[in-house]
């Protein structure tokens, strides 16, 4: 007998609808598994955020935890002529008077004119020569030269090419008319070029050619190299440089032109950027914790349901960010200052009592800064390792690193990930075995019902045909 295509058809049994019913009784027991891969991956995720979130305060927690912020100065000129920059804690609050009176030039040399930029000028008959470039410092540079490489463009070309310490370029006086500029790549007299001697080529020489302790030469000087000249609180400076590092200790002054008579430079205590670094801090804080709140919200469970409310953090009662959050807001005072400053609080950083986050009172900051930077930045600073940002920085360094807890509380979570996916999957295996078999017995009873009601039929039909002869 032909096998049976649809349960039931033979026997006229609901082994079809019986068969649906195992499926879903059986498939029943994937349900807890699928939910516990679902919390886990959705704390997966969440420790990812918690991660993110804590490298994002490290960041404004670095910022703050640098003692040049109580120190920073600003500076003020009187004049257009030159301006100033102030960096690192050696900066003293003062006034300067300056006068400029010379600004540092680089030297440029210019050769005569030339009818073409393109053709070589060298001796066609040499095979090769070389620029030697020397510097007064005494570096130099020796650059070989092909025949086409002779022309102003081909020496242009070269000498950019070789860092001698001078950039070439072509001028165009008019049609026709071309000269060679040589700069120095710096101002002032030592870094202007000592010579410029051809070797191997004659006719070259008589055109590029330049000695700075000659009467006469081919090439013209038509920027002299000079130092910038001043004086700072009628103390004469010479620097090769229009930017002088070197002279006021913390202070980079900035030459643009000459000035008339003395000029002014006021040097002040600058409180704005520990201002702003501790109030872009305090939002930084606020922010985490916000985050810490959704990752741990807690809706209270309904009374008339069996399951905990859906839109609960994916770290509702977790160790990990509970451990956190405890041992940052201890870390809110230092009891180890010595200055008079130990709590936030004392400069108008005050704890919400209901919340937990971080009110910032700008005035009493100011008053604070204005009053006793050096103090305050002995609190939140400290020495690099007592200040309240130091120990913060440490253990955020701690959190976040490869073996710290987060990493350590993700491996565990991905590891539960693992074992449940291979749970769910010999789970299912089995359970796919199971209707597998239930389907083969269903089949296999359908056929044999279907069997024994054709007999049936049969011998009815029998007992039928034999009664009607008798009558």
């Amino acid at each position: 007998m032909a096998s049976i295509s649809n349960l039931g058809v033979g026997s006229g049994l609901p082994l079809s609808t019986m068969l649906d019913s195992l499926t879903t009784a059986e498939k029943a027991a994937l349900t807890p598994i699928s939910k516990q891969q679902s919390a886990y991956t959705s704390k997966l995720s969440a420790y990812a955020t918690l991660k993110s979130s804590l490298t994002t305060f490290q960041t404004a927690n670095t910022k703050l935890n640098s003692a040049d912020l109580f120190t920073a100065t600003t500076a003020a000129s009187s004049s257009t002529a030159f301006s100033a920059t102030t960096s690192g804690s050696s900066t003293v609050a003062g006034k300067y008077a300056i006068n400029v009176t010379q600004l540092a030039q680089a030297q440029v040399l210019t050769s005569a004119v030339q009818s073409s930029s393109t053709t070589a000028l060298g001796d066609s008959s040499v095979a090769s020569r070389s620029i030697a470039i020397t510097l007064k410092d005494g570096t130099s540079k020796s650059v070989t030269l092909s025949a086409d490489q002779t022309s102003l463009t081909g020496m242009r070309d070269a000498i950019n090419g070789a860092n001698a310490g001078i950039t070439a370029s072509i001028i165009k006086v008019s049609d026709g008319s071309f000269r060679l500029s040589m700069s120095a790549n710096k101002t002032g007299s030592d870094n202007a070029v000592a010579t410029i001697a051809v070797t191997g080529d004659n006719t070259l020489q008589g055109i590029v050619g330049f000695d700075a302790s000659a009467s006469s030469n081919v090439m013209t000087e038509s920027v002299k190299a000079q130092n910038a000249q001043l004086t700072v609180n009628n103390v004469a400076i010479e620097n090769s440089s229009n930017q002088i590092s070197d002279a006021l200790e913390g202070i980079t002054l900035n030459l643009t032109a000459q000035t008339v008579g003395s000029q002014t430079l006021t040097i002040t205590k600058d409180t704005s950027k520990a201002s702003s670094a501790i109030s872009a801090w305090v939002d930084a804080y606020n922010t985490l914790l916000d985050q810490f709140n959704t990752l741990t919200k807690y809706t209270k469970v309904d009374t008339n349901t069996d399951s905990q409310d859906s839109s609960n953090g994916a770290l509702l009662g977790d160790s990990t960010l509970r451990t956190i959050e405890t041992q940052l807001k201890t870390m809110l005072t230092n009891a180890q200052s010595s200055s008079s400053y130990k709590s936030l609080g004392q400069i108008g950083v005050t704890t919400d009592p209901t919340t937990g986050s971080l009110k910032l009172d700008s005035t009493k900051l100011s008053a604070a800064l204005d009053k006793d930077a050096a103090g305050v930045k002995e609190m939140i600073v400290g020495d690099g390792k007592t200040g309240i940002t130091a120990k913060i920085d440490s253990k955020l360094t701690d959190w976040l690193a490869t073996k710290g807890i987060i990493q350590s509380a993700t491996d565990g979570v991905s590891k539960t990930l693992n074992t449940l996916t291979a749970l769910y999957n010999t789970t299912s295996d089995r359970i796919d075995a199971d209707i597998a078999r239930y389907k083969t017995q269903f089949t296999q009873l359908d056929m044999a019902i279907s069997k024994l009601n054709s007999t049936s039929t049969y011998l009815t039909q029998q007992f039928d045909t034999s009664d009607s002869s008798k009558k």
